[in-house]
């Protein structure tokens, strides 16, 4: 038997309901506590809230209808989900994917009908990671958004074309952010230095511009990790005695440590960024293809995946115009596993300067392919009778191998014989590809 679920009423939501959302302790840190509470305070993304873009009018309408938020971390997708929340009439719910369970949505749902039916009133469901939903968690939200009961805000670091069910993204509208510019960055941590309320503007700070910009150009357009490197600079360096904290280009440095380059090893960044550089392999662009290396090796990835990539390029992309391309790969593969990083990085940096300093052919890939789709959709050929195994007893009494003519008994050790039967060209060799010799007459 169903449990009666209670209707949740205008009163217990519409008065308190976005204060708690944004009610932040003072001891929250301080990427928390500087979130911005409207449209005009957040910084960027104006290709989506500019004047007159779709995203804003549709906010500034109250006419929202599901939305995909989507992009690296610490861009704003959940202040943006916040605001969304200050700026509709509808209730807000938020929960995150990695946390919820079946159970709650069902009763968030339920909880959502009933407010529909009894007020007219919608709600606006707000999941954080929801690339972590499994395909069943997502249909269930289906029927609900579906009818407009929902207005579903998901947020996600993932490609929403792989991580998200067709009817939701059908359903909704899908938003990238971008990161942050450095110049938004050093804005918002000015003015996290200079608000009295939220920031440090109680505080004596005197700050180098070269420090706000080295935290802006470390932080690779992440708004959480600028301000987080700022609170630690601030909180963590004595004042003088006169109580001013010296907020220096060292301390700055400090407080980065390591900069953190957005990456994943299965997802967009991961593909993306491989693409890039085997494009500028490719296009022999020899510094785009040697600093794609280098983001990547910063980031962690295996050199092994990188090396397999390497042994490709040389055959698909460079092939015959320098068949040597392939033997310094292969070797170049033995040599980083028997050094290993960090070392092997050079060697992976002499590999890729000669792969993208090659000439380049895609002849014997596009000779492959071609003969591919011939075996595919062609009739498929007999081996001919001239051409066939000798190696087993029988074979001479059923003809096999009758009229083969040794190409080594005759002068050049080549000769004009019949080797497939239909007449095909696949291997068309490149201005850089080393030509085949010509038949003999």
């Amino acid at each position: 038997m169903q449990k009666n679920i209670p209707v949740p009423s205008d009163e217990l939501f519409s008065q308190s309901e976005v204060e708690d959302i944004f009610h932040v302790p003072a001891d929250a840190p301080l990427a928390v506590r500087m979130r911005p509470s409207s449209l005009d305070e957040i910084l960027g993304q104006d290709h989506l809230l500019g004047k007159g873009k779709l995203l804003r009018r549709t906010l500034e309408s109250d006419r929202l209808s599901s939305l995909i938020l989507y992009g690296p971390p610490g861009i704003g997708k959940t202040t943006l989900a916040l605001v969304v929340a200050k700026m509709t009439s509808a209730r807000y719910v938020s929960i995150n994917a990695v946390l919820s369970n079946v159970a709650e949505m069902r009763k968030i749902q339920e909880e959502a009908r009933k407010l529909r039916k009894h007020s007219k009133r919608k709600t606006v469901l707000f999941i954080d990671e929801i690339h972590r939903f499994n395909k069943a968690q997502q249909d269930i939200l289906m029927p609900d958004v579906e009818t407009g009961v929902i207005i579903l805000v998901g947020a996600t670091t993932q490609n929403p074309s792989f991580a998200i069910r067709g009817p939701l993204l059908s359903r909704s509208l899908v938003c990238e952010l971008k990161p942050m510019e450095e110049p938004h960055l050093i804005q918002l941590m000015e003015r996290a230095l200079a608000d009295t309320t939220r920031g440090f503007g109680n505080l004596k700070v005197e700050r180098d511009s070269a420090a706000l910009a080295h935290i802006a150009k470390q932080a690779s357009g992440d708004a959480r990790r600028a301000l987080n490197a700022l609170e630690i600079g601030v909180l963590t360096t004595p004042p003088d005695g006169k109580d001013v904290i010296h907020f220096t280009t060292a301390v700055a440095e400090e407080s980065c440590q390591k900069k953190i380059v957005h990456y994943d090893w299965d997802e967009d960044f991961h593909y993306d960024t491989i693409s890039a550089f085997i494009k500028s392999l490719r296009g022999s662009d020899v510094d785009a293809a040697i600093y794609w290396l280098a983001k990547m090796l910063y980031a962690g990835e295996d050199p092994r995946f990188i090396l397999r990539r390497l042994l490709i390029f040389a055959s698909e992309d460079i092939g015959n115009a320098d068949p040597q391309a392939l033997i310094l790969a292969a070797s170049g593969f033995t040599a980083a596993e028997f050094v290993g990083m960090p070392e092997a990085r050079i060697i992976l940096a002499q590999i890729v300067t000669y792969l993208a300093l090659a000439p380049k052919s895609n002849a014997s890939y596009m000779a492959i392919e071609r003969a591919t789709e011939d075996v595919k959709n062609q009739k498929t050929e007999q081996v001919p009778q001239h051409l066939r195994s000798t190696a087993y007893s029988g074979a001479k009494a059923l003809g096999h191998g009758e009229g083969y003519i040794y190409p080594h008994d005759h002068p050049g050790e080549k000769l004009d014989q019949v080797y497939l039967d239909k007449s095909a060209r696949y291997y068309i060799p490149g201005k850089n590809d080393k030509k085949p010799a010509a038949d003999p007459k």
